[in-house]
């Protein structure tokens, strides 16, 4: 057996040469423009998610806060503010302005509509229908 012998560091082919360098340095550089536009990307859409979540906490809490038990529901409209978020509450008719002649059923459904507009103007719109006591007159 005879013992192996070390490779030259003479050779020519020992090393990087500068083109190869430069050729790595600009792979590299194409992959963190690359990574940094998606981490970009990612951060807008956890943005507009929180936006997004924070007037559907909003709208929540307009439905809790404002719409009253059905027994004291009345129609009509009214509207607030709370943390910068705007609301609206209307209650009318479901169907319009129709009625049920001779009826003697005591509850009557009612369309609500919560209307909330964010600081940045978005908005959203829910439409519920709740029952409502008829009034006596009826």
């Amino acid at each position: 057996m005879s013992p192996a012998t070390p490779p030259s560091i003479e050779r020519r082919d020992a090393g990087f040469t500068i083109i190869e360098v430069l050729v790595a340095l600009a792979v590299v550089a194409v992959v963190i423009v690359a990574i940094g536009s998606v981490m970009a990307t990612n951060v807008r859409g956890v943005r507009s998610f929180e936006r997004h979540v924070a007037l559907m906490q909003a709208t929540r809490t307009a439905m809790v806060a404002a719409i009253p038990p059905r027994d004291q529901l009345r129609q009509g409209t009214s509207s607030g503010q709370a943390d910068g978020y705007a609301w609206t509450v209307d209650v009318t008719p479901l169907g319009g302005n129709w009625t049920v002649p001779d009826s003697d059923a005591a509850w009557v459904p009612e369309l609500v509509r919560v209307r909330v507009r964010s600081p940045g103007g978005a908005t959203s719109d829910i439409r519920t229908v709740r029952l409502m006591k008829r009034a006596a007159s009826q």
